[in-house]
């Protein structure tokens, strides 16, 4: 059986890093790359220096993608682009009878998820959607006790999320920070954090309610300087009047924090033209929230309370599934020198069970080499060698769960926006 082969979709700093050197590295004995698209052309020469083996790897723009197509013949897409793209990208590789493996979010709104299941339904196409948070060792761990039976039948989860000054105001500065590109933080960002706890219960979603804010950025931040529209980091007469940037600069000179979505190589994001990571975070034309709470109702009686805060002292999440049996707790916090950490496991990230009747046991639970706690690696090996046939239970993430956990995040968005109770029942099956 020959390689199969790839043409991507967005030639971004996780498309190169995440699939297009390690498939070239890696997975080279079944897997070849055969077209890379994107819309801007130095995004090639930023991929080909990282990852000389795909020199020879023709270029498209993104017009140009049935001619990428006709041209490469590849048997599967891989679709990393701007949130906002990934739709066409995925329907009209499906109308091609493609495979295709797409970067979380799978799109933007529940609207476009329900397309992709349509298009797929016509075609011999199989969608794939990259949620490698499951593959962590922890939250497969919590997976793993859940199904054991360890709390019984489960009846609640409390999940909420942290994401520090760094990571949360860079969204707010780049394309992110607009609903029609990213689909907002409660899709681009939480969908992840849906998605784990749609698996960990196996829970169908049918009804959420949220409320939100935007509390740290836009105009009315409170560390805003003054309510100007336009500025830009990198340029900023009052950078060091603005306590986010502040820490990073003197007035003699400033150190731009590295942005992980563009910094695949030395003075790329100065050249990239359809990307700038450095616009102000107190623009009035942002329109997504920083904080929000939501309530789940799930078809099997679990209940969800979730938080997310972008802008906190220290990255991380706090877990609890309470259930007939007893209850499991879990937290994790990141550090990499940008946070205060209220603990830190060197090694170990461990779960509390508490059996409802007896004493509690502690699991540790070691991480594993690569991202997300080893779990990147597992992840690329079911997207490339098929999945591990010895696991005991359904990983690799579907287009259904993809519409499951985007059509949660699009509702938490509406509910915040109208207040209203969002009902899914009549699209999620």
């Amino acid at each position: 059986m020959g390689k199969k082969r790839y043409a991507v979709c967005g030639v971004s700093a996780r498309a190169i890093g995440m699939y297009i050197g390690p498939m070239a590295r890696q997975f080279g004995h079944c897997a070849e790359l055969v077209g890379m698209l994107d819309i801007d052309p130095l995004r090639f020469k930023v991929c080909k220096e990282s990852v000389p083996e795909v020199k020879d790897v023709p270029e498209y723009l993104a017009a140009d993608f049935d001619k990428m197509l006709a041209e490469t013949k590849p048997d599967a897409l891989l679709v990393v682009s701007m949130d906002c793209t990934h739709v066409e990208y995925i329907v009209r590789g499906l109308e091609k009878d493609l495979d295709v493996i797409c970067e979380k979010p799978m799109t933007t709104n529940t609207e476009d998820s329900l397309r992709v299941l349509a298009a797929e339904e016509k075609s011999k196409g199989k969608v794939i959607c990259t949620f490698n948070y499951r593959y962590n060792p922890v939250h497969r761990k919590v997976r793993e006790m859940v199904l054991a039976g360890k709390v019984g039948r489960v009846t609640h989860v409390d999940l909420n999320w942290y994401i520090d000054i760094k990571h949360g105001s860079s969204y707010f500065h780049r394309w992110n920070r607009m609903r029609e590109n990213s689909g907002s933080l409660s899709i681009h960002k939480s969908s992840h954090h849906f998605d784990l706890v749609n698996w960990w219960v196996d829970g169908i979603p049918e009804q959420v309610h949220a409320f939100g804010a935007l509390n740290h950025y836009g105009p009315d931040g409170e560390f805003n300087p003054s309510k100007k529209d336009g500025r830009d980091c990198t340029n900023c007469p009052e950078l060091m009047k603005c306590p986010y940037e502040a820490r990073w600069a003197t007035r003699n000179s400033s150190i731009f924090v590295a942005d992980d979505h563009i910094n695949a190589f030395d003075g790329a994001e100065s050249k990239y033209s359809e990307y700038s990571p450095h616009m102000c975070m107190f623009d009035s034309k942002i329109n997504i929230y920083d904080t929000f709470v939501a309530n789940v109702k799930y078809r099997n009686g679990v209940l969800l309370n979730y938080s997310a805060n972008f802008s906190t002292p220290y990255e991380g999440y706090r877990l609890a599934i309470n259930g007939t049996r007893g209850r499991l707790e879990t937290m994790e916090f990141i550090g990499a020198g940008a946070s205060q950490l209220p603990a830190f496991h060197e090694g170990s990230q461990y779960i509390d069970y508490f059996p409802i009747f007896e004493g509690r046991e502690r699991v540790h639970v070691a991480t594993g080499v690569g991202g997300h706690g080893g779990g990147d690696p597992l992840i690329l090996e079911d997207i490339f060698l098929g999945e591990n046939p010895d696991r005991k239970y359904d990983i690799l993430a579907k287009s259904v769960d993809g519409l499951r956990a985007i059509a949660i995040g699009d509702a938490v968005y509406n509910s915040i926006k109208d207040g209203g109770i969002k009902d899914l029942t009549g699209f999620i099956k």
